[in-house]
C-alpha cells in the first residue's frame, strides 16, 4: 500500500477492506483513519464498533468514503440534546407553576390587606364612638312623693363620629327587669333653647308615652339635632322620659328607689346611668346623677 497515499487519507472517513491470512472472505471496515504506523505496520481507524487497530499487510484496499455516514453517525451520537430540551420543558413548566402560585399569594395579600383595613377603621370607629351621660335630673309630682319625669343629659364621646338620636334606643331597668325600650316620637317636639318656666315645660311633656321620649336641642350650633335628630361632637342634647307610664304600677319612681338607663347608639359605646330618687324631696327639681 503506498505510504504517501494512506498519509493524505488521515483523519478522512475511509473504507478498509482487509484480508486475514487463511481467510476466504473479506471484511469490510467504515470509519476514521486516525493514524498509520509504517515502524509497526499498523492503522488505527475509529468506526462505529470503536477504536481498533488493524494491520497494513492485511490491507486489500482503503479509499474515501461517503461523508453522510460520518453526519449520521455523528447526528445518531448526539443524544444529550434530547436531554436538554426535557430539562427546558421542565424549568419552564416550575416557572408557570411558581408564576401562578405567586399570583395567587399576591391576590390573597391584596384581599387580606384590603379586609384588615377595613375591620381596623371599623373597630375604631366602633371604639371612639358613642354617647356619654352628662347627667340625670328628676322632677317630682307636686306632692313632692314620687319623681314622674326625667331629664337625661347626653353629648358624644370624644373622637366619636356623627350620631343620629333617631336611631337611638334607651332602655330603662327598674327592679333588674327593662321596663321600657323607647325611642324618639315623631310628635314630640324638639326646640333650640329652654323656656322660661325650665326644661320640663319646653316639651308638652304630658304627652310622651311610655314608648317614646322627647328632645330638647340645648346645645345646637348647626342645627343639626333641630333639622334632622343628628349629633354632632359640640351638640348638647336632653332627652325627657315619662316615668308616670313607665312605671304604672307606682305612677312613677318612689323616694329611696333606683332606676338604671342604657342609652345604645346606632354605633359605638352605650352611656349608662343609674338613678337613685333621695328619702325625701326639699324641691320639685332633684339631681339624681
Amino acid at each position: 500500500m503506498d505510504r504517501k497515499y494512506m498519509d493524505r487519507l488521515i483523519g478522512k472517513y475511509c473504507k478498509v477492506v482487509t484480508k486475514e491470512p487463511g481467510d476466504q472472505r473479506v471484511s469490510v471496515i467504515t470509519g476514521i483513519l486516525e493514524e498509520v504506523d509504517h515502524k509497526d505496520g499498523f492503522i488505527l481507524i475509529d468506526s462505529s464498533q470503536g477504536l481498533g487497530v488493524l494491520r497494513i499487510n492485511t490491507l486489500v484496499a482503503i479509499k474515501p468514503g461517503n461523508h453522510r455516514n460520518q453526519n449520521k453517525k455523528k447526528f445518531e451520537e448526539d443524544d444529550q440534546a434530547v436531554v436538554g430540551i426535557g430539562t427546558l420543558i421542565i424549568f419552564i413548566a416550575m416557572v408557570l407553576v411558581a408564576a401562578v402560585a405567586a399570583s395567587v399569594l399576591m391576590q390573597t395579600s391584596e384581599n387580606l390587606q384590603s379586609r384588615a383595613m377595613a375591620v381596623g377603621k371599623q373597630t375604631t370607629r366602633d371604639v371612639s364612638s358613642g354617647m356619654k351621660i352628662v347627667g340625670v335630673t328628676g322632677y317630682t309630682d307636686s306632692a313632692k312623693t314620687k319623681i314622674e319625669y326625667l331629664a337625661i343629659s347626653v353629648q358624644l364621646r370624644a373622637g366619636s363620629i356623627d350620631l343620629s338620636l333617631n336611631a337611638t334606643n334607651l332602655y330603662i331597668q327598674y327592679n333588674n327587669m327593662t321596663v321600657s325600650s323607647l325611642d324618639i316620637s315623631d310628635g314630640d317636639m324638639i326646640t333650640g333653647s329652654v323656656n322660661s318656666n325650665g326644661i320640663f315645660h319646653t316639651l308638652n311633656h304630658t304627652n310622651i308615652s311610655a314608648n317614646d321620649f322627647g328632645v330638647i336641642a340645648l346645645r345646637d350650633a348647626d342645627l343639626s339635632i333641630t333639622n334632622s335628630y343628628g349629633m354632632s361632637t359640640k351638640d348638647l342634647a336632653i332627652l325627657l322620659v315619662n316615668l308616670t307610664d313607665i312605671l304604672s304600677d307606682t305612677s312613677g319612681l318612689p323616694t329611696g328607689e333606683s332606676i338604671t338607663g342604657r342609652i345604645i347608639p346606632e354605633v359605638g359605646a352605650a352611656g349608662t346611668f343609674v338613678a337613685t330618687a333621695p328619702n325625701s324631696y326639699q324641691h320639685r327639681i332633684v339631681e339624681l346623677w
